[in-house]
């Protein structure tokens, strides 16, 4: 009878055992439907990028925004191949002494099929003074005055709503497309500037007003001794990017407001310039407004954490069998592993048409719903199945927690797997593993 008993307990042991390993494949086994979800929704965002570029490329692109600031030409004297002189043309920049630009920003969400774009309109009051000076290393005579012109860096011209007037003392300059040269810019606006010689060491000022339209970012680049930028808008998810931060900023749900602040001492450059020895888009600064975490970033995160659903869902099925007894066939897992895969794409699906939110409630509530019937119909009992329907709604909540959180989703989620490998040590203590004596 012992000899009998000894070998009962270890065939016990051993469909554990063996169940035990097949429930822990299984739940690999269904971390590869996973990795078609997560092309799924790269392939879905891919394609809501393309229709954002799309509709950009029509309205207008990031505009990045330089200037004003004066060319000038003059000639010099250099020795072609032969050794003999000649003329040669070339040109200098002289930089605003003091530079305000105040801006707003009014944000446009467009939609396009099931997809939505963020554009914007913008305001911009430009002023300040420009004082014209010679560098010292050329001649007053050689100076081509007739040539001089001012310009304005502009990336892309689609987005200029109305003609660009700049005041010049008191006359109105009208500029058009093309720069004198792409020293300083590649892409921008210019016209001719009524400049004498009799004007060098004089202090002119000029005003200028922009209606620009553009895709998400409005960027600047700081040419001038002394500047400010102020920034406000309405919208209330700005990415203040590029070279420099804001020196003052308020973000709040009702909008943010930012200001930058620069001076001749941070910046590599002089007022007047002979030879540019610098990139001056990599002084670029500004400010990016992004759409905060769209449903494809969000479902992109849920499904990282899949792992974490199949496998308790999986280790709560295999303890309840143990205490029910009644086993679930390898099949039965793989059933109930693909109702929680399915999750993902109902997700998926439901967001691009409705708030994140309300679409991961339905998901959850469709997956948990499917799963209670189905254990209920298992186990033949309403115990189980709000065991597995508490459990679900208790898991579920949590993904959503950390789904929502973003810099303290790793100490959010460390902590729940501290807590949830605690509980399940603590309901799995009495379980006989190696059958019962």
């Amino acid at each position: 009878m012992e000899t009998e008993l000894i070998l009962r307990t270890g065939s016990q042991s051993s469909k554990i055992l063996i169940k035990g390993i097949i429930t822990g494949v299984l739940i690999l086994v269904m971390m590869i439907p996973t990795i078609f979800i997560m092309n799924l929704v790269s392939e879905r965002e891919e394609r809501q990028k393309q229709v954002a570029a799309e509709v950009s490329s029509k309205w207008a692109s990031g505009q990045t925004l330089s200037g004003p600031f004066l060319y000038i030409p003059y000639t010099s004297t250099a020795n072609d191949p032969q050794g003999k002189p000649i003329q040669v043309k070339e040109q200098f920049w002289v930089l605003p002494e003091n530079l305000d630009i105040k801006g707003q920003i009014f944000s446009e969400v467009r939609e396009r099929s099931i997809y939505k774009v963020l554009l914007y309109r913008s305001t911009m009051a430009v002023s300040g003074t420009v004082t014209v000076r010679l560098p010292q290393n050329v001649d007053p005579i050689s100076v081509q005055w007739k040539d001089a012109r001012i310009c304005m860096g502009l990336s892309d011209f689609k987005g200029i709503e109305e003609k660009i007037l700049v005041r010049v003392g008191d006359r109105d300059i009208e500029l058009a497309p093309g720069l004198p040269g792409d020293e300083l810019d590649s892409v921008g606006l210019s016209a001719p500037i009524d400049l004498t010689a009799a004007d060098t060491g004089k202090t002119i000022n000029f005003r200028t007003d922009l209606k620009l339209k553009g895709s998400e970012r409005l960027h600047f680049i700081p040419l001038a001794g002394n500047s400010s930028y102020i920034l406000e808008s309405i919208w209330p998810a700005p990415s203040f990017d590029g070279n420099n931060l804001p020196s003052e900023r308020t973000v709040s749900d009702s909008g943010f407001s930012a200001k930058w602040v620069f001076n001749k001492a941070n910046l590599p450059f002089s007022t007047i310039l002979n030879k540019t020895n610098f990139d001056t888009r990599a002084l670029a600064f500004g400010v990016t407004m992004v759409q905060p975490a769209d449903q494809y970033a969000k479902t992109d995160r849920a499904v990282k954490y899949a792992i974490l659903v199949i496998g308790l869902t999986f280790t709560l099925f295999f303890v309840v069998e143990l205490l029910q007894n009644k086993p679930l066939h390898p099949v039965q897992y793989v059933l109930i592993g693909l109702a929680l895969v399915i999750f993902y794409t109902l997700l998926l699906s439901f967001s691009e048409f409705i708030l994140f939110d309300i679409a991961y409630l339905l998901a959850a509530f469709a997956t948990i719903s499917l799963i209670t019937l189905y254990v209920k119909a298992h186990f033949g009992n309403w115990r189980a199945a709000v065991i597995f329907s508490s459990a679900l709604t208790m898991l579920y909540g949590f993904i959503f927690v950390l789904v929502r959180l973003e810099d303290t989703a790793l100490l959010v989620g460390s902590l729940g797997l501290f807590l949830i490998l605690a509980l399940a040590m603590y309901l799995g203590r009495k379980i006989e593993w190696y059958g019962k004596k």
